[in-house]
């Protein structure tokens, strides 16, 4: 028993209808069937994963495994931010949250079953992570309207409808879009890039997924390249202008005057008001001034292989 292998297992027990609970001895058989021990931590509310990752012994356990959702993910790593230099120490992610993002990015299946027989029999790559200030996340920073959406959505409603929940939630607002604020906008960014103008929304995303849906906003997107793709939306002015926008989002055509888009390892935003920002799907702050960067291939995940 002495020469087994070791993980450290870190679980939101509340993420998703509490879904890992009921997955809980189907995830433990494959990890003790693949010859490994496992040390399990459930956390009892927010920032106690990252209190854990901080204190995870990469010299001890081969991995350290997450289940919960993009949040309970984006704790572990800030925890191993704070204490490793360099790659971070292996993730495997089980992810029961409501959209995933990040494992449907990632190719990592929604079932917790399926997604820890990869942890233990998938391969390890490296992934890129994004920064604003001293503040990292996996896969988005959104800004403008709309984006309290994402965490205001009541967590009874999204546990009921999944990803749905966001839209159901958002459609009255949309359909008043044109009638919303824009904020003026200077956004600069290596290469000579610069865009002012008054936009309604935007996001800075590393991602193949973006609120549960995939599409537009996804193609093309290399995980490892070292750049962000950036999408600054325009503020419509009438109905018609907001139905030319989702139009040209559904046949994936961002090439139009209300989308401004460009690919970028950094990017700075300053607005002339505050602006909300939602990091990863949490609440991220009212920030006038923004300094974003990538790090590319920072953090290390099993995948399948």
């Amino acid at each position: 028993m002495k020469d087994r292998k070791k993980l450290y297992f870190v679980y939101n027990p509340v993420a998703g209808k509490g879904k890992v609970r009921t997955a809980l001895p189907g995830i433990l058989y494959v990890f003790g069937k693949a010859g490994f021990d496992v040390t399990c931590h459930p956390t009892f509310g927010a920032g106690e994963a990252e209190e854990l990752a901080k204190e995870y012994d990469c010299e001890r356990y081969k991995c350290l495994v997450v289940a919960g959702g993009d949040g309970t993910l984006d704790e572990v790593v800030r925890g191993l931010m704070r204490s490793h230099e360099g790659v971070l120490p292996t993730v495997g992610y089980i992810p029961v949250g409501t959209a995933n993002d990040f494992a449907a990015s990632h190719g990592i299946p929604k079932n917790p079953i399926e997604a820890a027989k990869i942890i233990v029999s998938g391969k390890t790559d490296t992934f890129d992570l994004g920064m604003i200030g001293d503040f990292c996340f996996s896969y988005i920073a959104a800004f403008g309207n709309f984006i309290h959406l994402s965490y205001d959505t009541p967590q009874k409603l999204k546990n009921a409808l999944g990803h749905t929940a966001y839209l159901l939630k958002g459609l009255p607002e949309f359909l008043t879009f044109y009638k919303m604020k824009p904020y003026h906008l200077k956004v600069t960014a290596p290469g000579g890039i610069f865009y002012e103008g008054d936009y309604a929304a935007g996001m800075i995303a590393n991602a193949k997924s973006i609120a549960g849906f995939t599409g537009a906003l996804s193609r093309g997107v290399d995980l490892q390249d070292g750049l962000f793709e950036v999408t600054l939306i325009k503020a419509p002015k009438t109905v018609g202008d907001v139905a030319y926008m989702i139009n040209r989002l559904l046949v994936g055509n961002l090439n139009n005057r209300f989308f401004d888009y460009f690919v970028a390892s950094e990017v700075t935003i300053d607005s002339d008001s505050p602006m909300e920002y939602s990091i990863d799907g949490e609440f991220g702050g009212r920030l006038s001034h923004v300094d974003s960067s990538i790090l590319q291939r920072k953090m290390r995940l099993r995948v399948s292989r």
